[in-house]
C-alpha cells in the first residue's frame, strides 16, 4: 500500500496525508519517509508525530444488485450499485468484479483490491459464476450437451459450460448455469444461440462465495474473513 494511503486512514484525507509526509512528520520502521508513494505493508511500523499509524483493513463486500440499476461508478440517466452504499464506503479504490446487466439480479462482488478483482474475472483462473436462468421454451439434454461443448457466438467461442436443467416446459423452463468467464452479455447470448432466451437471469455464486440469504435485493455486507481468505486463495494470492 502507498504510505499516503496509510497515513490518509489516520488523517482522513489523502491530501493532510502527503503534507505530513513532506513535512518529514511520518517515519517508516524508523527511518523518516518524504514520499507519498513509498510502499508499506502490515509488518511495517509507521509513525505520524511519534504516534503508530495503523491502516484500516481492504474492504470486500458482497451486493445483493437488484433490477433497474447499472453496474458503474456513475451514470448520468440511472442509478447505480454504488448508488446503494453510504457514502463511507464509496473509496475511489472501490470497484466492482465484473458486471451485471441492469435487468440482472444477484451477487456482486466489490473490493478494494484490483489485482484480486482482475483475477477473478480472468479466464485464466478459471472462477466459477452459477446463474439461475429462466428461459423461453423447453430445454432438453441437447441443451446440456452444447452447452458443455462450447457454444459458437458471433465473435467467439463460449468455453463449455455446466447446465443443469431445473424445470422445463413448453412455455418456460429454469435451469442453472455455470459459467468460467464473463464477457459482455455472454450468458443471455449462449442461451439465445440455443433458441431459449432469457426471460429472467439471477447469479447466486462467484468462485464458490453464494449470494447471502439474509440479503434483500439493494442490501450488502462485508465478506467475512474466511469468505476473503478463500477468494484469495483461489486466485493464487496471499491477502
Amino acid at each position: 500500500m502507498r504510505l499516503d494511503r496509510w497515513v490518509g486512514e489516520a488523517l482522513s484525507s489523502r491530501a493532510k496525508a502527503r503534507e505530513a509526509i513532506a513535512q518529514g512528520r511520518v517515519k517508516v520502521n524508523g527511518a523518516t519517509v518524504r514520499d507519498g508513494a513509498f510502499g508499506v505493508s502490515e509488518g511495517d511500523r509507521v509513525l505520524l508525530d511519534g504516534a503508530a499509524v495503523g491502516a484500516r483493513e481492504t474492504l470486500h463486500l458482497m451486493l445483493h444488485k437488484p433490477a433497474g440499476c447499472v453496474t458503474a461508478r456513475e451514470d448520468a440517466a440511472l442509478s447505480t450499485v454504488f448508488d446503494l452504499l453510504p457514502p463511507g464506503l464509496r473509496t475511489s479504490e472501490l470497484s466492482a468484479v465484473g458486471r451485471l446487466d441492469r435487468d440482472v439480479t444477484g451477487l456482486l462482488l466489490l473490493t478494494e483490491d484490483g489485482q484480486l478483482a482482475h483475477r477473478l474475472i480472468s479466464p485464466r483462473f478459471e472462477v466459477e459464476k452459477v446463474y439461475r436462468a429462466i428461459v423461453e421454451g423447453r430445454l432438453t439434454e441437447a441443451d446440456v450437451r452444447r452447452m458443455a461443448e462450447g457454444v459458437a457466438l458471433s465473435d467467439f467461442t463460449a468455453r463449455p459450460a455446466r447446465l443443469a436443467i431445473l424445470s422445463a416446459a413448453d412455455d418456460s423452463s429454469a435451469a442453472l448455469l455455470t459459467v468460467h468467464e464473463g464477457k459482455f452479455h455472454q450468458v443471455k447470448r449462449m442461451f439465445a444461440a440455443l433458441h431459449h432466451p432469457v426471460k429472467a437471469l439471477h447469479r447466486q455464486s462467484v468462485g464458490g462465495i453464494e449470494l447471502d440469504a439474509a440479503l434483500a435485493p439493494g442490501e450488502f455486507r462485508k465478506l467475512t474473513s474466511e469468505e476473503t481468505a478463500h477468494l484469495y486463495k483461489l486466485t493464487e494470492m496471499n491477502p
